[in-house]
């Protein structure tokens, strides 16, 4: 009798069997048999210890949105849903309540307090835009005469608030390792970090990264990828995306103090494409009105989430782990749709105001914990 295995378990096996193959050329990290052990990579699970804040459900709060997007000056357009035309705004109205304890709810003006004169940085792809837009119209809805600045210049951007000395940076990355024009064509090197001399110096790093590592064809920002000195001219995604990280991983441990940084990462910001993630396979996120209220989201765990839960746990370094994946899942209302003013149809990233505020009042919660 013949024992076979069916395709896509014999590709997930093999799929974790290159993962762990790969951890030798990380041999700087002390791997540990837990996710996320207290002494090395845990302070974002500590918050979670006391309670889980990112288990719970979305509840109906007719005191939300946490701020009127008329009002707010940072909304990039392309999130700004109500200015687009969206007709609903329900998707607004839902504030997360994890099961075991209370969320404690945003105060800007103790934000404000505790963080005089410090820089927060965001590090990561448009889903960090999305988080920079969020915090900035959070923080102004408390102090809307408060005098702020704007500054963008090429990946960094800068919101002041100037009676505060509080500056809020963006750094617009879309894979965290470098991306080089070279005589060959436009090469991602996923063992540099050449962009980091600029994250240097900030009391809080939010990081993000994911999205743009699924992109192939026409929307391929690369046309190599260099690992030491060799080019490749494709490789399996997942395994690109272990090594990338696995290289900010070490440049957190060469470079982050913990004395002066504390470091957070942000979960895989999910996707609502396919209605068949939630058992109603002839949807996309158009049209949708309503969050997804079953406790087990049906498409199950990314496997991007997995390559991060692995990085995470052989880091040295602590790092504050937002693992806001499952509540973003169940957000498939909460996408610009057709209301973005740039994509005619947007099920990946988030109007405000809304879900990346949740991200928000979690990295809140974090920072005062």
């Amino acid at each position: 009798m013949s024992f076979l295995l069916p395709l896509p378990t014999l590709l997930l096996c093999l799929f974790v069997v290159l993962i762990y193959s790969l951890q030798s050329k990380a041999d700087e990290f002390d791997f540990d048999e837990s996710l996320f052990n207290a002494k090395n990579a845990s302070s974002g699970r500590k918050l979670a210890g006391r309670c889980n804040l990112f288990r719970g459900k979305w509840v109906y709060d007719p005191s939300y949105p946490l701020y009127d997007p008329s009002t707010c000056p940072f909304i990039d357009p392309q999130f700004n849903c109500q200015k687009y035309g969206r007709p609903d705004k329900q998707y607004q109205k839902y504030r997360w309540q994890p099961f075991s304890c209370p969320l404690p709810r945003f105060n800007a003006f103790d934000f404000l307090a505790k963080y005089r004169g410090k820089k927060i940085m965001f590090v990561g792809d448009s889903l960090s835009l999305n988080q920079f837009n969020s915090l900035a119209c959070m923080i102004h809805s408390w102090v809307p005469n408060t005098r702020t600045s704007f500054i963008k210049q090429d990946a960094l951007s800068k919101i002041t608030f100037e009676d505060y000395g509080l500056q809020l940076f963006l750094y617009r990355t879309a894979y965290l390792v470098d991306l080089d024009r070279e005589n060959v064509g436009t090469v991602l090197k996923i063992d540099s970090i050449k962009s980091g001399d600029a994250w240097r110096g900030m009391d809080v790093l939010v990081f993000n990264t994911w999205h743009w590592w699924t992109h192939t064809g026409s929307s391929q920002p690369w046309d190599y990828i260099q690992e030491g000195n060799k080019l490749y001219k494709d490789m399996n995604r997942l395994i690109l995306f272990y090594k990338g990280l696995t290289t900010w991983a070490r440049w957190v441990n060469i470079n982050v103090n913990p004395a002066q940084t504390k470091v957070f990462f942000l979960g895989i910001s999910p996707v609502h494409y396919e209605g068949k993630d939630w058992n109603q396979p002839a949807k996309s996120c158009m049209s949708e009105t309503k969050p997804f209220f079953g406790l087990k989201y049906p498409a199950g765990t990314p496997m991007a989430l997995v390559i991060v839960n692995k990085v995470l746990s052989r880091i040295k370094k602590p790092v504050h782990f937002l693992d806001v994946t499952t509540l973003s899942q169940y957000r498939k209302d909460a996408h610009p749709e057709g209301y973005s003013g740039v994509m005619p149809t947007d099920c990946s990233h988030w109007c405000l105001p809304g879900l990346p505020d949740t991200w928000n009042v979690l990295l809140h919660a974090a920072l005062f914990d």
